[in-house]
């Protein structure tokens, strides 16, 4: 099949639109530690305004490889970092840093290795972006339908680990900490609810072309 031949204006919105998640998807992929200021969530714990400055990490931030704990003395995307690794086993120095060893146990190993679906699902969506550029072949059609299908599966799977990664770390940690802390969401997470979207967005332009519909034919 040509490139371009056949459905010109679904064919480059849908690859533009895959284009623009599989970067997405790339971006939380590459995240802390490699890129520093793309994360999952943050932890702030609470300290006590009396107290002179110090170099005790009141601040972590989690992301897909690794995490990073920072103090007040340190810049916003700096700190003492681990990683990159698969799956959250906080190393006890970066632990003993925040005054919770505890925490060694705050986050479910088992979880943290799905993580790796990012890199999935940002593969799936590059695959989509030139498949869906041959839509003079009904079988590329078809092919493009179920890349874009599997992009999004993957990608809300990958959402849904990222939430319950957050959400069983709030949880884990409140207690430890007599819940003396903050947690907030990182771009990451948004980053990858906006690829989920796009790709649904990729997924119905491929179905009107499968299916004929909306008054688009393939010849």
């Amino acid at each position: 099949p040509r490139a371009l031949a056949r459905h010109l204006r679904i064919s480059l919105t849908t690859s533009a639109v895959l284009l623009a998640a599989f970067i997405l998807f790339l971006l939380v992929g590459l995240s802390l530690p490699i890129i520093k200021s793309l994360y999952l969530f943050t932890i702030q714990f609470a300290t006590n305004p009396d107290q002179p400055v110090t170099s005790v990490a009141t601040r972590l931030r989690l992301g897909v490889w690794g995490i990073c704990a920072s103090s007040a003395l340190d810049p916003p995307d700096g700190g003492e970092c681990f990683g990159p690794m698969l799956g959250y086993t906080i190393p006890d120095a970066i632990l003993d840093l925040t005054g919770f060893p505890a925490l060694v146990q705050d986050v479910s190993k088992g979880v943290t290795v799905l993580l790796v679906l990012h890199l999935v699902a940002a593969g799936l969506a590059f695959i989509g972006v030139f498949t869906s550029l041959f839509l003079e072949s009904h079988t590329m059609c078809i092919i493009s339908l179920i890349t874009t299908i599997f992009t999004l599966l993957v990608g809300l799977v990958v959402f849904g680990v990222d939430l319950a990664l957050i959400l069983v770390g709030k949880s884990r940690i409140g207690p430890l900490t007599n819940f003396n802390y903050v947690a907030n969401w990182g771009p990451a997470l948004w980053m990858v609810l906006a690829g989920v979207i796009l790709s649904f967005l990729g997924m119905i332009l491929m179905s009107i072309v499968v299916c004929e519909c909306c008054g688009v034919g393939r010849r």
